[in-house]
């Protein structure tokens, strides 16, 4: 099993290469005066991390708000 699992990280980390690789192309993004140049790849990740950070805030928030409208006091 410990193969197994070696194998599934090495076909992870390739895929993550390859997808580094085919996306070497730079987009400027604008916002305001201010523009950031960046490749895609880097631009996909920032965004994912992004998105995970604010969906994990906004359930927490959302379940906090839900705890405090059902509790009584």
């Amino acid at each position: 099993m410990r193969y197994v699992y070696m194998a599934l990280i090495a076909f992870f980390a390739a895929i993550i290469i390859l997808f580094k690789f085919q996306n070497l192309e730079a987009v400027t993004i604008s916002l305001f005066s201010a523009s950031v140049t960046l490749p895609v790849s880097v631009l996909v990740l920032l965004i994912y991390v992004l998105g995970m950070l604010t969906g994990g805030l906004l359930l927490t928030l959302l379940r906090t708000w839900v705890l405090g409208a059902t509790r009584r006091y």
